[in-house]
């Protein structure tokens, strides 16, 4: 059967990619407008048409003609948006609810009126959810005569061993489609020990992603040393350990935290191979998570590449950035189901 198609708006380093990909899409192009990102996502996905570019300066018409494409037979648009102006973190701040990335949803939009693609996926933060953009959208698809369904999910029902929630919205011209909501006992999760208990020693282990460790200050790295194991936090600590800004403050206590063996992670964020950005430290040894495990712990294959020409911190926010793979693929698996289902009954005209 013939492999069905698509398109990466937003691609990032290629999470949403890689997932499309393991669920049997052949990803046929893909735009991202930072340098660095779009070398990673090349590194991995070396025969997709990138074109790296400002979105807004895209002209989704030539872009389709470009692809070999005519309107209506692409069967996939997808994207992530950039979303840090609807982040939970972000909201507390006026400049960045007003931040002119949130518009960047309507390029979805711009690119699905020209292109109309059979179906669309779109992932993005809980907070988009109740977002005035994300209802005039809908509003736009339906009338240019797409069936739209969004939820908000819990990714650890889908295969990644985090606690993160996301935002996913399907639409499709053929029919009504629904994003599938499940959820699973605690004792079928993907746990941390799932993840990363098999990797070699940090360090020694010739995979520049797992050999870049973190070089904390001996003032951090002894309170490293008293945090419990598995799942220990610095509020386990008598006072006299806090460091001082956390003795001022009740906030963030995940900072400095450990992951637990047995749990799901945290969310993995940009700041994951930071301590003092959240419960980024390994369950046991006396470290934060190095980049390779957060890369695993966003469902990344193990030999996936990123690009470190913006040192570790940026590689470490591209990982957080992504789209985890596993949570695509499983909405993707979906997508492909209703198309085989409609397209042989249903009339594109």
């Amino acid at each position: 059967m013939k492999k069905r198609t698509a398109i990466d708006l937003f691609s990032g380093a290629g999470g949403l990619t890689q997932g499309l990909k393991q669920a049997g899409f052949n990803v046929i192009g893909a735009i991202e407008s930072v340098p660095t990102y779009a070398e990673s996502y090349q590194m991995n996905h070396p025969r997709v048409n990138l074109k790296v570019s400002d979105i807004t300066k895209v002209d989704p018409i030539k872009y389709m003609e470009e692809l070999g494409l005519t309107s209506g037979e692409l069967d996939l648009l997808a994207g992530c948006p950039p979303c840090q102006g609807y982040s939970t973190i972000g909201t507390r701040n006026r400049g960045q609810r007003n931040d002119p990335r949130n518009e960047l949803i309507y390029e979805v939009f711009r690119f699905a009126a020209a292109l109309q693609p059979k179906t669309i996926m779109m992932e993005n933060v809980p907070a988009l959810n109740k977002d005035v953009r994300l209802k005039r959208l809908i509003e736009e698809l339906e009338n240019i005569g797409y069936h739209v369904d969004h939820k908000v999910l819990k990714m650890s029902n889908y295969g990644v061993p985090q606690g993160r929630r996301r935002m996913i919205m399907l639409a499709s011209r053929l029919d009504n489609i629904e994003v599938v909501k499940q959820e699973i006992d605690e004792d079928k999760v993907v746990t941390v020990r799932d993840a990363i208990s098999l990797l070699p020693i940090a360090g020694l282990s010739n995979d520049p992603l797992h050999d870049a460790l973190s070089n904390p200050t001996e003032k951090v790295k002894r309170l490293i040393t008293m945090i419990p194991k598995d799942g220990g936090s610095r509020t386990d600590l008598s006072e006299e350990y806090q460091l001082e800004c956390h003795k001022r403050t009740n906030g963030f206590k995940d900072v400095y935290g450990r992951m637990a063996w047995d749990k799901p992670a945290p969310t993995i964020t940009g700041g994951c191979n930071n301590p003092s950005k959240g419960r980024f430290l390994h369950p046991e040894e006396d470290r934060v998570i190095t980049l390779r495990e957060a890369a695993l712990l966003q469902t990344f294959p193990v030999n996936y590449k990123f690009s470190f020409r913006s040192g570790k911190a940026g590689v470490a926010t591209m990982i957080g950035n992504a789209l985890p793979p596993a949570f695509i693929e499983f909405h993707a698996r979906n997508i492909i189901e209703h198309l085989i289902e409609h397209l042989n009954t249903t009339c594109l005209c």
